[in-house]
C-alpha cells in the first residue's frame, strides 16, 4: 500500500528537524536516535480559532507543517490532541512521541492535495483484503477465522451493499466491481483529508480496509478491530509461543493505530 507519510515531520518553526526517513516506526525511531533532536524553542502551547478552524499556537504563533501550511484543524478537540503532544515535549522535540502531529501534517501537506488518489488506494487494498483470504488448515484456525471474520463481511454487505468473495489460500481472486464500487461509496463518505489519512493508516496497519471501515463506522471498537486483525498471529502465539520482538513491534504500531482513530473521531464531530 502506498506510503502517504513520506517526508512527514511534526515540526513547526525550526528547520533543523530530523526527517521522517522510514515508514516502519521501529526503523524510524532507530534512525532518529542517531540524530540530534532539536531543542524545544517555545514556552506555551495553546489552541485558538483561526479561519473557521482551530490552530495550534506556540507562544501565540501558528505551528507550520513541513510544507509551511498552517496547522489548522476543523475541530477544537482535534487541535487539542496535537496541542497535547507539543506540550509533552521537554527539553527537546522528539518526533517519535508525536504520531498525531505526523498524521495531521500528512493530511494537510499530502492527502489534501490527492484525495482521489488516497481513496483509490484504500479501495484497491480492499480487493485483496485480509478478511477475504482464509487459511485452508488447520481446522481450528479455519473455524476461528470464520467465527470472527464472517460476521464483519456480512455487516459490510448488509450495511453498505459490498459483497466480497472469500477464498482459501493465497491465490488472488478478483472482487466483483459492484462490491468495490459499493465499498468506494462507503469510504467516500469520509470526505476530508484528516479522515482519509486516518483510514489509510488504519488500513495499512491492520491489513484490512474492511476492518478500518468497520472501526470508523463504529461497528467495531478500536480494540476489537485490532485484535481481529491479528487473529493469525494470536493463534500462532498460542501454539508456538510469543515472539517478544514481534510483540514490541505490534505495540508500537498500535500507538499509530490509536492516533489515527483519535484523529478520525475528533475531526468527524
Amino acid at each position: 500500500m502506498r506510503d502517504i507519510f513520506e517526508g512527514a515531520q511534526p515540526f513547526g518553526e525550526k528547520s533543523d528537524a530530523p526527517e521522517m526517513s522510514d515508514a516502519d516506526p521501529i526503523r524510524r525511531a532507530q534512525i532518529q536516535m542517531k540524530k540530534p533532536l532539536p531543542k524545544r524553542f517555545y514556552k506555551t502551547v495553546t489552541v485558538g480559532p483561526v479561519d473557521g478552524g482551530f490552530a495550534v499556537l506556540l507562544d501565540g504563533k501558528t505551528v507550520k507543517t513541513p510544507a509551511r501550511n498552517s496547522l489548522v484543524l476543523p475541530t477544537k478537540a482535534a487541535a487539542e490532541l496535537v496541542m497535547a503532544e507539543w506540550q509533552a515535549q521537554a527539553e527537546v522535540i522528539d518526533p517519535g512521541t508525536m504520531p498525531i502531529t505526523r498524521l495531521v501534517n500528512t493530511a494537510l501537506d499530502a492527502v489534501a492535495l490527492s484525495m482521489d488518489e488516497v481513496l483509490d488506494d484504500i479501495v484497491r487494498f480492499s480487493g485483496s483484503d485480509l478478511l477475504c483470504y482464509r487459511a485452508d488448515g488447520p481446522q481450528e484456525l479455519v473455524a476461528r477465522q470464520s467465527g470472527q471474520w464472517d460476521g464483519i463481511l456480512t455487516w459490510l454487505a448488509d450495511r453498505h451493499g459490498a459483497r466480497f468473495i472469500q477464498t482459501s489460500g493465497i491465490m488472488h481472486v478478483e472482487q466483483p466491481k459492484q462490491a468495490t464500487d459499493a465499498f468506494r461509496q462507503a469510504v467516500g463518505t469520509y470526505n476530508h483529508a484528516f479522515a482519509l489519512a486516518s483510514l489509510h493508516v488504519m488500513t495499512s496497519l491492520t491489513g484490512s480496509a474492511v476492518l478500518a471501515l468497520a472501526i470508523a463506522d463504529g461497528h467495531l471498537s478500536l480494540e476489537e478491530g485490532w485484535e481481529i486483525a491479528h487473529l493469525d498471529e494470536n493463534w500462532t502465539d498460542e501454539h508456538w509461543g510469543t515472539d517478544s520482538e514481534a510483540l514490541a513491534r505490534r505495540n508500537v504500531r498500535f500507538v499509530d493505530m490509536q492516533s489515527a482513530y483519535l484523529v478520525l473521531k475528533a475531526t468527524m464531530n
